[in-house]
């Protein structure tokens, strides 16, 4: 199919993140509006722009690295000069089998924060933003002061916060302390956002279909991940076609008056971990 160019003006949605997850939500968002793919693999981005200008996108591959705030801000302004941005979907991110402690807080957590900021400066009346941060936030036991911290502190400090400097070399707990992070980042720019006539909220999956929990899956931890699945109720994983209706909800008109806040996606195992598990 001949690509389908971009229109001047129209209406501009920005996915970070062109895994499975991300993908369902262009697809899910990209309709008549102009779609800005960004990932940090050159091949998989290729992948992904190709399938969606095959089912009639109009879609643009940035290749970006989140970790990089001069490549995120290269990606906003790009996204801004194309027309008015309407929707942010942050999905790009490190799961504890694919990384290092390192890399996940760096793109995680710094990636998070600098995705939030670069576009609080190009956001305008009705722009919505959702961070996809993970149900593991819901679980980290972090201190108020680290909280705190970790909410408002600039980006070049935030890896020097205790909670965060405590991870050591431990991919989970990183990914515990970064996903945290990101509900606490959220809510903090809130003001910001509103101040911009703009919204900002996150999605919290539970364990999602996608090539990143089959690498989980099949991982030290997978075994337990499973049995929490049964044990919570849930009986099987989530989709990313769920996770992207949980995401139009959120960048929609029905959740104008929703801002700063979290929403579990996770089949109730947030809330089994927190009242059902065995002591």
């Amino acid at each position: 199919m001949a690509e389908q160019l971009p229109e001047p003006g129209r209406d501009v949605v920005v996915v970070t993140g062109a895994g499975g997850m991300g993908v369902a939500i262009a697809r899910r968002l990209g309709s008549g509006r102009t779609l800005f793919l960004a990932d940090a693999s050159r091949g998989q981005l290729d992948r992904a722009v190709d399938a969606l200008r095959d089912e009639g996108h109009a879609v643009r591959g940035v290749l970006t690295d989140v970790s990089d705030r001069k490549s995120v801000d290269k990606l906003a302004e790009e996204a801004a000069g194309e027309g008015r941005v309407a929707a942010v979907v942050h999905t790009a991110g490190v799961s504890a089998v694919l990384g290092s402690a390192k890399t996940i807080l760096e793109v995680n957590l710094l990636g998070t924060a600098h995705v939030i900021d670069a576009f609080e400066s190009v956001a305008a009346p009705g722009t919505a933003m959702v961070c996809v941060s993970s149900m593991a936030g819901h679980v980290a036991s972090l201190s108020r002061a680290d909280e705190a911290a970790l909410a408002t502190a600039p980006v070049e400090e935030l890896l020097g916060i205790g909670g965060v400097a405590a991870v050591a070399d431990s991919p989970t707990m990183a990914y515990v302390v970064s996903k945290r992070a990101n509900h606490l980042r959220v809510e903090a720019a809130a003001l910001a956002w509103s101040r911009r006539g703009a919204r900002i909220n996150s999605v919290s999956p539970g364990v999602i279909a996608t090539a990143m929990s089959k690498a989980e899956a099949e991982g030290p931890s997978g075994a337990r991940m499973l049995s929490m699945l049964e044990a919570s109720g849930a009986g099987r994983s989530g989709t990313p076609a769920e996770i992207a209706d949980a995401v139009a909800f959120l960048t929609g008109p029905e959740a104008r008056y929703i801002t700063g806040t979290d929403l579990l996606v996770d089949g109730g195992q947030a809330a089994w971990l927190r009242r059902h598990r065995p002591a």
